[in-house]
């Protein structure tokens, strides 16, 4: 013959329009709660006063209530939460005048009457005066026109750079092709996107995004005074193997940073896209800025050859500033900028891929 079944603890509290219930187990697995002709019937197993067992009870409810009851479980405890159909203060929360053993107020939670409506009045008070606020801020009548431009441009980036990427890894793994060809073969669309990316900046300086305008500046120049000082004024370095290391990296990234933005124009999260985001820079990031610089080191003996871009200044100074020295000086400020760029790009990881509280349903 099967024994009694075992009950938890129950804590309750209402308010004009919900009933909390907190049942004091942890660990709960295969709950089954539901709510019949307005008894609410409750199961699962978990860890309660007489350790790991199956509980269960019933509460027959003073007045109708809603028959979807919404359950958030925790390590500690499970909380439902009870719709009353019609909004006001109960005197009891059993149809039986007794109160059940297992039954007890949730002082955490509890309020009576008086400090019921003074918070329900509260709450109304803010929802209209947040609506009085909404009613003020001027609604932007250019904010499709603006989304639109947004999801075009990342769309146009992220086609771009994907032709980069394919076109780089089809000639060298599939096609044998060497490394030495790569600039011939993919300048002119990597001109074309890194000339692109300057509405990255002016985006930022006019707030059409929220992104600072620092990290962006930092980036955009700095490929651009690679892609067009460097490798675009000397043949000689147009050859070099490295210039297929640095393409290949900024493509792999931005193959992941431009879909990210065009789905977050449209409200659109996928959470695979949002880790690789803000993950894959992690070692190419570092793996660029060490491509960049070394692409500067050769090309500095080839610049003191040709004197290019170095520039005299005139009688009585007589001083001629060397570009090579100018190069010297970009490279500390291109180790400074990989630094003030991981920092950023390590918070905003932190930011949406941090530790979060987990809640279960």
């Amino acid at each position: 013959m099967a024994g009694p079944s075992l009950r938890p603890h129950v804590h309750w509290a209402q308010r004009h329009r919900e009933l909390f219930l907190r049942v004091d187990l942890s660990d709960v697995r295969n709950p089954d709660i539901t709510i019949t002709d307005n008894v609410l019937h409750f199961r699962a197993q978990g860890h309660g006063a007489k350790g790991d067992n199956i509980y269960e009870f019933e509460i027959e409810f003073l007045e109708p209530v809603e028959p979807k009851p919404v359950c958030r479980m925790t390590q500690r405890q499970l909380n439902i939460t009870v719709q009353k159909k019609e909004s006001n203060w109960w005197e009891r929360l059993t149809k039986q005048e007794k109160r059940p053993l297992f039954l007890a107020p949730d002082f955490d939670r509890w309020l009576d009457e008086s400090d019921a409506e003074m918070e329900l009045k509260e709450k109304e008070e803010e929802k209209i005066n947040k609506m009085k606020i909404e009613s003020r801020v001027p609604k932007d009548p250019f904010k499709h026109l603006k989304k639109g431009y947004l999801i075009m441009y990342n769309l146009v980036q992220f086609l771009g750079f994907s032709w980069i990427f394919v076109n780089m890894t089809v000639r060298l793994f599939i096609l044998g092709k060497s490394f030495y060809d790569t600039f011939h073969t993919i300048s002119d669309m990597m001109y074309f996107c890194q000339t692109l990316a300057l509405m990255e900046i002016m985006n930022s300086l006019i707030g059409l995004v929220r992104s600072p305008l620092i990290p962006s500046v930092v980036q955009v120049f700095g490929r651009n005074f690679i892609l067009f000082v460097i490798l675009g004024s000397l043949e000689e370095m147009q050859s070099k193997p490295v210039v297929f290391f640095i393409f290949y990296f900024w493509s792999i990234t931005e193959l992941f940073r431009y879909p990210y933005y065009m789905l977050s124009c449209i409200g659109i999260e996928w959470k695979p896209l949002t880790w690789l985001r803000y993950t894959v820079w992690i070692p190419l990031y570092p793996l660029g800025g060490l491509a960049e610089a070394v692409c500067i080191v050769q090309s500095i003996p080839i610049f003191s050859e040709t004197g290019k871009f170095s520039l005299g200044l005139p009688n009585p100074l007589n001083v001629t500033i060397q570009f090579p020295f100018v190069l010297q000086i970009y490279l500390i400020a291109l180790f400074l900028g990989v630094f003030v760029n991981f920092r950023h790009l390590y918070k905003q990881r932190k930011q949406h891929l941090g530790p979060k509280k987990r809640k279960m349903k």
